[in-house]
């Protein structure tokens, strides 16, 4: 007999994250330094994060939806990871993993209203 398991908020998280943003089970596991079997175990509802790592995820989640705006899901990858020079030549991705997500939700909604440079 197969047991199916009920998506959790996090297993449909995660699965927003691979559509919208571009990002791989291996990628969440870079985020929140964990091994891509445990982002595999949240995925399936086998396992939750700790609330530090349902933030982050959450948050990157958020991210990623914005930026489904303005991108593709290769694009925002690619976006998330790169440095910028609206943020102080830091990586996107290291500001939401480190915390705040404040500077790049500012940048998004720079870009949102047009005045992105």
């Amino acid at each position: 007999m197969v047991t199916q398991t009920t998506p959790t908020a996090v297993s449909r998280i995660l699965e927003d994250l691979r559509t919208e943003g571009g990002l791989q089970g291996k990628d969440v596991a870079n985020i929140v330094d964990v091994s891509p079997a445990t982002v595999s175990r949240w995925a399936s509802g086998k396992a939750t994060p700790d609330i530090h790592r349902q933030t982050v995820i959450a948050n990157l989640a958020y991210i990623a939806r914005r930026l489904a705006d303005f991108y593709e899901p290769a694009e925002t990858r690619l976006w998330l990871n790169a440095r910028h020079p609206l943020l102080e030549n830091q990586r996107p991705i290291d500001l939401i993993r480190n915390g705040d997500p404040e500077p790049v939700l500012a940048l998004i909604e720079q870009l949102d209203s047009g005045v992105y440079l």
